[in-house]
């Protein structure tokens, strides 16, 4: 059956949503319902920024963001919507925040100069499997007396299954902003009009999830975005699956340890072959397998074993 609304969870409607100049109202909305700002010192205004960050050196890695955007006072903004689960996506965290805030750093810059980075991260898996909270703030900390000392990076998580309200359940902004990421597609539209007719940016949020308003090449990107998607998640799947039982099978005749390893280098294996076929770079199979470019390389050249 042909919806009325597009998933916000797709990379191309988020930041059609919350990374346009058009929308950027309804984003200072969102981050305002997000954050905690110390003394209460909400955002009025954002200015965009390039969501490529260019690595400083042409050897490391290139950083893709889905919103990158400064506050009026400077800080910086740092927007995920991560649909599939990563190994090492609260690293890839850090690391994105770290690169953000050394990018403002021009050349014979000051470092008391550098302003403060927030990285706000929704995320379609648990994250955290032992918080029950499906919203989580982190700061750095002194061990001690736990005051709050170095106050430049702060870390804001929104796991989605952990929430499981209907929109009319939903009594808190926030909780609204889960429903919607979580069943933006399938709202009815009387209840988008008869419980959200007066929270005016979420409201105009689904409108820009209407389908019947995007345009032929813009509903083509919006599907090869979901595409992508899906046959990336459905590979690592199926390499992965296919290693481990390929281990399992050799496990039971050279012993469960080897096998378990065997198992591990097929799926890796089998993960960059197929990624290869789909035309994925170096830094996304990276990125993806969490392997070196030394295993990568070798991987390519054909050598089982790393």
């Amino acid at each position: 059956m042909l919806t009325k609304f597009l998933d916000p969870k797709n990379d191309v409607a988020f930041r059609r949503i919350f990374g346009t100049e058009r929308n950027k109202d309804i984003l200072i909305d969102f981050l305002n319902d997000m954050i905690t700002f110390k003394e209460k010192a909400t955002i009025t205004d954002v200015t965009f920024l390039k969501t490529v960050q260019d690595p400083e050196v042409a050897a490391r890695k290139t950083s893709i963001v889905d919103v990158l955007c400064t506050d009026q006072n400077g800080h910086t903004y740092v927007v995920e919507m991560q649909v599939a689960k990563e190994k090492g996506f609260e690293k890839r965290a850090q690391y994105y925040a770290a690169k953000a805030y050394a990018s403002q750093l021009k050349v014979a810059g000051k470092y008391y100069t550098l302003k403060e980075v927030i990285f706000l991260a929704i995320t379609n898996f648990v994250m955290f499997p032992d918080k029950q909270a499906y919203k989580s703030d982190h700061i750095i900390l002194d061990k001690v007396s736990h005051e709050h000392d170095l106050k430049d990076f702060s870390f804001t998580f929104l796991e989605l299954p952990k929430l499981d309200k209907s929109l009319e359940e939903s009594t808190t902004k926030i909780e609204k902003w889960v429903y919607f990421f979580k069943h933006g597609e399938g709202t009815p539209e009387k209840d988008v009009e008869h419980l959200l007719k007066n929270t005016n940016t979420l409201y105009r949020a689904y409108e820009e999830l209407n389908r019947f308003s995007w345009s032929e090449q813009e509903l083509m990107a919006y599907e090869q975005a979901e595409k992508q998607e899906a046959d990336y998640i459905a590979a690592i799947d199926q390499a992965i699956d296919d290693g481990i039982e390929r281990g399992r099978t050799e496990g039971r005749a050279e012993g469960r340890a080897e096998g378990r390893q065997e198992g591990r280098e097929e799926a890796n294996l089998e993960t960059v072959l197929t990624l290869l076929k789909m035309g994925l770079s170096d830094d996304d199979i990276i990125k993806a397998t969490q392997l070196t470019p030394k295993q990568l390389e070798i991987l390519k050249l054909g050598q089982h074993k790393i």
